[in-house]
């Protein structure tokens, strides 16, 4: 089975080698066919502590590293907020 990989922006910077992702997916109401936005927040590790808040990152499930952190920031997708 394929690991869930989304493209997200760190919000925040919790501590070492740890970042706070903020996902945004767009969905289809199936019966009003609105769309609306789902956000859903995701903990990531961050081994070299190397991305800043505003930066969007790729992220990818993982084995559980802890509690609430079970997901891997791969790359970095565009610039950050200047």
């Amino acid at each position: 089975m394929a690991r869930r990989q989304f493209v997200g922006q760190v919000i925040k910077k919790s501590s070492e080698k740890t970042v706070t992702v903020l996902v945004r997916q767009k969905q289809r109401h199936p019966l009003y066919h609105k769309e609306f936005i789902r956000k859903k927040k995701y903990m990531a590790h961050d081994e070299h502590n190397a991305f800043e808040v505003g930066v969007e990152v790729v992220i990818e499930e993982s084995r559980p590293i802890s509690k609430r952190k079970t997901w891997v920031v791969l790359s970095k997708v565009g610039g950050g907020v200047s």
